[in-house]
């Protein structure tokens, strides 16, 4: 037997579901296939290695500037969030596994399931974000939730973005030291 809070939660978690627009569940259906690609050792050219970290880095600041652009903290935790997972990615060399082929001139990555968790997980926050604000919307204006909320997209985009670096500084890397040569 079910408790009523049990019953209550079940409730709210049909409605939300059933109030969510489509668009949204094809959303999550793309980046789902985006993250699972992105599993197995792969080609890709320079251009499409960094185009979609970078991508989903603009996504992130837009969702904080559209939704709290009233609120500077919120633009500001995004900033802090960003430069911080940024900086310690990129110093610690977390983007290992992947070479510039100079022969065909791509880059060569590893398959890893980080990008579908990234994927997923700034998905997560950014549906849980928008159904707090459905349902409360009062929280625009909470710099606390603003803040956690920028900081949160901002985490995400320093991750994107020490990938998508470290892609782009591996083939500099090898282009440079190729012409070096000649």
């Amino acid at each position: 037997m079910r408790s009523p809070r049990t019953t209550e939660v079940a409730a709210m978690t049909a409605s939300l579901i059933q109030h969510t627009p489509h668009w949204v569940w094809g959303v999550l259906a793309a980046l789902t296939v985006l993250g699972v690609r992105q599993s197995v050792p792969q080609r890709r050219s320079l251009r499409s290695a960094t185009s979609l970290p970078l991508v989903m880095t603009l996504f992130s600041l837009y969702g904080v500037a559209s939704v709290f652009g009233r609120e500077p903290l919120a633009l500001a935790a995004w900033t802090l969030g960003s430069g911080v997972l940024f900086s310690v990615l990129t110093t610690q060399g977390a983007w290992r596994g992947m070479r510039w082929s100079a022969a065909q001139r791509c880059l060569i990555v590893s398959g890893s399931w980080i990008p579908l968790a990234l994927y997923l997980g700034l998905f997560c926050v950014k549906f849980a974000v928008g159904a707090t604000l459905a349902m409360h919307p009062a929280r625009v204006d909470d710099v606390n939730f603003a803040c956690l909320t920028g900081l949160a997209y901002g985490a995400f985009s320093g991750v994107f973005l020490s990938r998508s670096y470290a892609m782009w500084r591996i083939a500099r890397d090898v282009i440079t030291a190729d012409a070096a040569l000649w």
